[in-house]
């Protein structure tokens, strides 16, 4: 274990669909606590290679590797690779996500399916392909897995999406059970509404409901989440595992 309980110097992660938004602030965060991090995106390398530039100039480790984590043998392959390049996986995050939203009434089949493969198959993919390297981190091993507050209580217009998160979330707490005698502790992290290119776009009256519904009074920044993330992938949280934290101001 590293010297200092809330430091990662000499750990190694990865943070899938990390070139933006809250995947972007959590390898930034990562790597300002001292691991070195690979960052993974499927599309728009600017900002990967943007997220890779800011984490170097800060002094920090990082590369970004395209992948589509719905893929499995692709997921296998940049494991492999990041053990190769850096000696070893300690730290996973699944931060990788999409949406389709639409009433089930009109969503398409393939617009359900797109979003389970990424975000439900695709978590389990990089969690399977991760564990075995995982198991050689000496008690150091964690696996973060990014859940949504609509996993609890719902969103219209989002059943696909809602249900995905309610599968890793039951995800998060069997890998837990299997893992946690290895040394390997599973837990999810449940935003709120979070400022992020998506809520930016929202109108004011909308904008205006939401903030009513949050006892803190504000949407959450990406790096509230991010420091959540960090504190679980450091060894004070080595006793936390098989837990979904919510990050919601206060939201129900």
């Amino acid at each position: 274990m590293s010297g200092s309980p809330d430091r990662l110097d000499g750990r190694v992660a990865l943070v899938t669909g990390g070139s933006r938004g809250i995947g972007q602030a959590i390898a930034i965060e990562l790597a300002a606590s001292g691991a070195s991090v690979v960052l993974t995106y499927r599309g728009g390398v600017q900002g990967a290679e943007e997220t890779e530039k800011r984490i170097r100039e800060a002094g920090g480790t990082a590369r970004a590797a395209q992948c589509d984590v719905s893929d499995l043998a692709a997921v296998e392959a940049l494991v492999k690779q990041t053990v190769a390049d850096l000696g070893g996986l300690d730290i996973v995050v699944n931060n990788a996500g999409i949406t389709a939203d639409q009433l089930i009434l009109r969503m398409k089949a393939e617009d359900f399916d797109s979003v389970v493969a990424t975000n439900l198959r695709g978590t389990w993919n990089v969690c399977k392909a991760a564990a075995r390297p995982l198991l050689k981190a000496r008690e150091a091993g964690r696996i973060i897995n990014l859940s949504s507050v609509v996993a609890g209580m719902g969103n219209a217009g989002q059943s696909n999406y809602a249900a995905t998160k309610g599968g890793v979330e039951a995800l998060t707490r069997s890998l837990a059970k299997e893992l946690g005698s290895r040394g390997i502790t599973v837990n999810a992290v449940a935003p709120g509404f979070i400022e992020t290119a998506m809520t930016d776009a929202l109108p004011d009256e909308v904008r205006a409901r939401l903030l009513e519904q949050i006892p803190v009074g504000r949407l959450g920044s990406v790096e509230d989440v991010a420091r959540v993330v960090r504190f679980l992938a450091t060894d004070a949280a080595a006793y936390i595992t098989g837990q979904v934290i919510p990050v919601n101001g206060g939201l129900d």
